[in-house]
Parts: structure tokens; C-alpha cells; sequence
């Protein structure tokens, strides 16, 4: 089945199915839909059975240095043996009546791979070795690697720089692949292909690689059909001049392009039946602009988890500071697509509930029959703004926008031996509020407006979360009407793919699901918080544009002692 596949009929396309299947960063999820309207039917979930390694390397139990975050690509693949065809079962469908599939992934993910596919780490001998491993989005472990790259390409004009923003993030391919190559250069020459995840189960599902245009752009440096050249690549290390040509290009896949058919291998995981349509693979973020109807320019779609990822249209290309990447069809094709986002969110909310709530809001919480998130929301909610006397930065995950910078590090001010759990709770919520805010403001004043926030990702379900965004953006916010995001806008494309519409936006109108200004703004907190975003902005600036490298220098010595130790 090829993109050339006649477009179904409305009463066709009522008795067809896509499956969508989102990677994210501790599962992955399955989810069936129907064609004709977006429907979905079956949805299914496996954890991946390594999770993140990001103390320990799994086959040996070797301590990993700071900053480290690896997987297993074997996890991956069992996604696609059990939560398929438990998501096809659900829905009470038969399979015969899938037409296409589509997939989605967490960016840069990146797998070494040899010619064929094969993940470096699923070679006897070099199962011991961590850079054989997938390096999940949030390795941070190339910093060293991504500040060279910034500072020359800064030094020799390089004109691709100010489509990143003016600096490249350690979470990137060529960091990620610098670092490879100057830790473990065995591996790098032994690596054929440098591969993001995301294509890289496209491969598995078809027996064929194919780059995608949305991660190439965003974090592949591919701008105007080329990467950057062998002479800058060699001022960084001699044996890095031909790391574009001989390990990353490759065919490049549009949106919504089909990649190839259901190979037999992936049937037989899958129970779908060979030869279906297999979408080109995506970004989960990118993704979920179709399924949110976001896909005209100035709807910025931030898709609110673990992290956050702001992506939005525009007709104009424009310089934006601290942008993750502005993509010709990075996200719709005839659009350019911005990018930009928060290195940690839920993360943050989480760190705190796991590691610094007091066991006596544990117990108030299991006595409530809720979790500990809810039992903190509801108490936080009680509080007028600014009630608590703290404020925080949102940065324990470094900052990915507008400052670019992983060597950051978080911080509360204003504790007294008075100070609850949940006023800190709420500071931190807050916190992710201003950084976003922060983020919108870059964007409207460099000539690409932000003229409606829509919300996806399992944060959405936090009501005063989303109030506070609401209040501290003084704009309305839409909320996706779909728990499966990311799964569904992979399935849209499938759909696309598949030949069911004519093209991405056709598909998202017809299939994706929105509720319009679910939130609006309350004047009165609105006001409050500009006060506290405006201490917010002096703290942002103080501590993360040179003002105060403390946080760099915390980061430096903790790595110098850990190495010490581990060395002893």
C-alpha cells in the first residue's frame, strides 16, 4: 500500500483502522483508531522493561557518570509484540481491517547501529560498554562536546546556527555523536549508522531506513538540504569530518509519506497483516499537532508531561533566541515549524513528591484514597497567588528555552521554618508556568506571535496546573480531547500514509479532537503573578545569562569529585 493508494470513501473509511504507537521515555502505548473520525477504540500500554538507566548499566551493574540516560532497543520492539495487538484486542476489532501504522518517539533518542539495524549493544562483546546503548533524549553527557560546537560555530559564522536559536543542545545528534566518537572511537568506526530511535522502529516495522524530516531539522542540523560541512566538522576532531555524510545521511522521509509496508517479521510481532502502510516516524511533540487541530500558524501545542515541548506554525521564518529549531514542514508541510521546550516538568513535580514530601502527606493522602499529587493540588489550590512567599526555577532538568543550557540546575528562595509541602508544590508548579511564559514572550517579540496555547500530555488533567498556565499566560488555554495525544496523531499520519486523506491537516481536521478555552484567565491572580514573574525574570537573567555561575560551578565540582571516586 503506497501514498498513491486511491482515498477511501467516508462510508470506507468507517470501516477502517489505523494504529497509532507513541514511544515515550518509560513506555510505550498502542492505541486503535478509526478512520473516518478519530475515534479510538483500544489502547494498550508496556513499560519498558529497562526503564532509563541512568545510574547503572543494566548488564553489568557499572556505575554510569552524571548526566547519563540510556536504553535498551529491545524494549522498544516488545511495544510492538504486546502492546499492539493487546490495543487491537481491546478495541474488538479485526485485524484484517487495519490499513496503516504510524509511530512516534521522544527526540534525540539516538541508537548505533550497523548496516543492517543492528544496535551496537546487541553484540556479545560490547554489551558492557555504555556508549552502545541508545542515549535517550535527556543524556546530558555532551555538554562539554555541545559547547565546542556552539562556540566555533559561533566564531565561524556558520549559518545555520540562528535556526537553533544560536545554540546547539547537548541533547542533539552531532553532541551526542562527538561525545561517542572522543569516549569510545572503537565504537564510533565500528557504528554504521547513527540513528534516531524514531526511524530506527520504522526500520524494524519495514525493513527500511528512512530518515524523517522532523528530527532530521530540529535536532539533525539539516537546514536547506545539507548538514554542516566537513571543514567545520573537522575544526571539532579530525575523525568528525565525515560524520554527516558517512553516519547520518540517508533518504528523508516527508510527514505523513508512507515508509514502506508491513514486513512480515513485524506482522507476525504485531498480529496486523503484512503489507499495510508504515508512516514515516515523527516526534511525539510534532505529532500532536494535528490530533490537538492545532496545525495553522500561531497555535502553539505544548505537550506537557515529564517535559515540555512547545511546537506552533508559522508562514514566516524568523530568528527566535533559545528556540530548539525552526524546520521548513518540520510539522505541516508548507509551514515552517517552531520548536522549543522545558528540559523538565513533570520530572520536577515528581523528583519532589519522590524525594522531599514527608511521609505524613504519604499517609494523608493513602487515608484520602488519592494520590500524593492530588492530595497536594487540592491544598495548594486553597492558597491565593503569592500566599507561600517562595518562588523557583524551573531548571532541576537544566533549560532547554530560551537558555540552552543543561549545566543549569534548580532553586527555591523564600523557605521559613513555616513553609509547607504543598506551598512548595505550588512554587514549582509556578515555576513551569514562568519558563513557559518566558518562552511565549521570545517568540511575540521576534515576529512570530502566539495567538492560541493548546495543551496536551498527561499534565492536562492537573486543573490547577492548567489554571495557573492560564493565569500567568493571560490567555485562554485549549486542552486536546484525547488522553493519547501523541498515539493518535501518529495514527492520523498512518491514515495519511495509508492513502485514506490527502494530506496531514485534511486528516487532523477530520480525525483529531479539541475542547476551544477550556481555561481562562482570572484577572486578579493574573496580576499577581506578573509581580512574580517579574522576580522570576530577574532570577532567570541573574542565573542564566552570566550573572552568577554558581550552578555551573556546582555541576563542575560534583563531576570532579565522582570521578575522583570512581576512580578510587
Amino acid at each position: 500500500m503506497t501514498p498513491e493508494h486511491r482515498r477511501e470513501s467516508p462510508a470506507e473509511r468507517s470501516a477502517q483502522y489505523v494504529i497509532g504507537v507513541d514511544f515515550g521515555t518509560l513506555s510505550g502505548r498502542a492505541v486503535v483508531v478509526r478512520v473516518a473520525d478519530g475515534a479510538e477504540l483500544g489502547t494498550a500500554v508496556h513499560d519498558y522493561r529497562h526503564g532509563v538507566m541512568d545510574t547503572t548499566l543494566a548488564a553489568t551493574g557499572a556505575e554510569l557518570p552524571p548526566e547519563w540516560a540510556l536504553q535498551v532497543p529491545a524494549d522498544y520492539v516488545d511495544v510492538l509484540r504486546t502492546a499492539v495487538p493487546r490495543a487491537v484486542r481491546e478495541a474488538g476489532i479485526d485485524p484484517r481491517q487495519v490499513i496503516g501504522i504510524g509511530t512516534d518517539f521522544t527526540a534525540c533518542t539516538m541508537v548505533p547501529a550497523l548496516a543492517d539495524g543492528t544496535p551496537l549493544n546487541e553484540l556479545p562483546e560490547y554489551a558492557d560498554r555504555p556508549h552502545a546503548y541508545v542515549k535517550l533524549w535527556k543524556h546530558h553527557a555532551a555538554q562539554p562536546q555541545a559547547d565546542r560546537i556552539n562556540e566555533l560555530a559561533l566564531a565561524a559564522g556558520e549559518k545555520w546556527l540562528p535556526r537553533y536559536g544560536g545554540l546547539i543542545s547537548s541533547e542533539w545528534e552531532f553532541a551526542k555523536g562527538l561525545q561517542l566518537l572522543e569516549e569510545d572511537p572503537e565504537l564510533y568506526h565500528r557504528m554504521d549508522h547513527w540513528v534516531e530511535a524514531a526511524d530506527w522502529i520504522v526500520w524494524q516495522l519495514t525493513g527500511t531506513y528512512v530518515r524523517n524530516a522532523c528530527t532530521a531539522g530540529y535536532k539533525g542540523i539539516l537546514q536547506d538540504g545539507a548538514y554542516p560541512g566537513g571543514e567545520f566538522l573537522r575544526s571539532l576532531n579530525p575523525d568528525f569530518e565525515h560524520f554527516a555524510r558517512d553516519k547520518l545521511a540517508h533518504r528523508i522521509g516527508r510527514l505523513g509519506e508512507c515508509a514502506g509496508s508491513l514486513n512480515a517479521r513485524a506482522a507476525h510481532w504485531t498480529g496486523l497483516p503484512e503489507g499495510i502502510a508504515v508512516a514515516v516516524g515523527n516526534v511525539d511533540a510534532h505529532v500532536t499537532a494535528p490530533a490537538a487541530r492545532a496545525t495553522s500558524p500561531g497555535q502553539m501545542v505544548a505537550i506537557m508531561g515529564t517535559s515540555t515541548c512547545h511546537v506552533m506554525n508559522a508562514e514566516v521564518l524568523a530568528d527566535v533566541p533559545g528556540m530548539c529549531g525552526v524546520v521548513d514542514g518540520g510539522i505541516i508541510d508548507g509551514l515552517y515549524g517552531y520548536e522549543a521546550g522545558q528540559s523538565g516538568v513533570g520530572d520536577i513535580f515528581a523528583w519532589y513528591v519522590d524525594h522531599q514530601v514527608p511521609p505524613a502527606c504519604h499517609e494523608a493522602a493513602a487515608a484520602a484514597g488519592v494520590g500524593v499529587h492530588e492530595h497536594l493540588t487540592a491544598l495548594a489550590a486553597e492558597q491565593p497567588v503569592g500566599a507561600h512567599g517562595l518562588l523557583a526555577l524551573d531548571w532541576n532538568g537544566g533549560n532547554r528555552s530560551v537558555l540552552v543550557d543543561a549545566e543549569l540546575s534548580g532553586l527555591l528562595i523564600g523557605q521559613t521554618l513555616t513553609t509547607r509541602p504543598e506551598e512548595v508544590y505550588r512554587a514549582l508548579l509556578e515555576a513551569t508556568a514562568f519558563g513557559t511564559r518566558r518562552i511565549v514572550e521570545a517568540f511575540d517579540s521576534h515576529g512570530v506571535p502566539v495567538t492560541e496555547f493548546v495543551v496536551a500530555g498527561g499534565l492536562k488533567r492537573n486543573p490547577l496546573l492548567m489554571q495557573v498556565y492560564s493565569d500567568v499566560l493571560r490567555m485562554p488555554l485549549s486542552v486536546i480531547a484525547s488522553d493519547q495525544g501523541p498515539a493518535l496523531g501518529s495514527a492520523i499520519h498512518a491514515a495519511v500514509a495509508a492513502g485514506a486523506y490527502e494530506d496531514v491537516r485534511a486528516a487532523g481536521e477530520a480525525m483529531g479532537r479539541v475542547e476551544r478555552a477550556v481555561y481562562t484567565p482570572d484577572e486578579r491572580a493574573a496580576d499577581a503573578y506578573d509581580l512574580l514573574y517579574r522576580e522570576y525574570t530577574q532570577l532567570h537573567d541573574h542565573f542564566g545569562r552570566g550573572g552568577n555561575a554558581v550552578m555551573h560551578r556546582l555541576k563542575t565540582l560534583r563531576r570532579e569529585v565522582l570521578r575522583e571516586k570512581a576512580d578510587r
